[in-house]
């Protein structure tokens, strides 16, 4: 779940970096008591994601601001759709703009990416997670996006589980004896993953008996079927690897239970969404 005090640590940063020393173009030529009224309108259809990421963003500068959320984050819209509505002083409206709709604008453009992804799968069984190739700084952001468009958390960090990468195997002697130790040193509770890029490296995970996940990366379909073949349910059987929309589905239909899509956050387009102000 995004907590708000990640959020807010976010939003601190984000208006720091955009006004060290205020807004010198509103302080300047904007009177003190002017009012603003602004709405978040679509520019284009998608997913709604960062409601409240939104919300904490225009009114940190100054509570008097109000925001009236129009939808809830994984709601879908249409272009022109009025999505919130804003109204405070104008220079803190101003001032807050552009560090809320950056903000909004990706988390929206990851969770309308997600939702394609996910309704690509429908119906086969597979799981569409992310990634950790996410923006330094932005990864609850991003993956509260993620599941705003249906999609799933693959591990928050480092920290939360065992995932022993090509990288990792490359320096074991013996993979098996590893892993079988791994499995007496670690809580009961604590997963543990292995990828392999070859067929034949599946045996040797299965062996040590303490695997929970096996990552098939860049398989080709043949052989991502007969991956899942030799797993036989000992293990949930994870794809990745320089999937697309144009090939999701035909991996999906290889039997495979979850699909790793980095793409959704690391190359996403951000969702055009425009602040339309008016001052009085």
């Amino acid at each position: 779940m995004l907590e708000r005090r990640q959020i807010q640590r976010v939003v601190d940063m984000a208006l720091d970096e955009d006004a060290p020393f205020g807004d010198l173009t509103s302080q300047t030529l904007v009177p003190a008591a002017a009012v603003a009224r602004a709405d978040l309108v679509a520019r284009e259809p998608g997913v709604f994601a960062g409601a409240e990421v939104f919300e904490i963003a225009m009114t940190t500068l100054d509570r008097s601001v109000t925001v009236t959320l129009h939808l809830a984050d994984g709601d879908s819209f249409e272009r022109g759709a009025v999505l919130a509505r804003v109204e405070g002083p104008a220079r803190v409206v101003l001032q807050a703009e552009r560090v809320a709709l950056n903000l909004v604008q990706r988390m929206t453009g990851i969770a309308t990416l997600t939702r394609t992804y996910v309704e690509a799968v429908a119906g086969t069984g597979a799981r569409v997670v992310d990634t950790r190739k996410t923006t330094p700084g932005l990864r609850a952001l991003e993956r509260h996006a993620v599941r705003c468009g249906s999609g799933h958390n693959h591990r928050y960090s480092l920290s939360d589980a065992v995932m022993a990468k090509d990288n990792h195997l490359a320096v074991i002697p013996d993979v098996t004896a590893a892993l079988k130790q791994a499995g007496v040193d670690l809580p009961h509770t604590t997963h543990i993953e292995v990828e392999v890029d070859r067929l034949d490296q599946i045996d040797a995970v299965l062996e040590s008996g303490v695997v929970g996940t096996i990552m098939l990366d860049n398989f080709s379909l043949d052989d991502l079927r007969t991956g899942v073949t030799k797993i036989d349910g000992r293990a949930l059987v994870e794809a990745s690897g320089g999937i697309t929309l144009d090939t999701i589905a035909d991996v999906a239909r290889t039997g495979v239970d979850v699909i790793s899509v980095g793409a959704l956050t690391h190359s996403v387009r951000a969702l055009d969404l425009g602040l339309d102000i008016t001052v009085s």
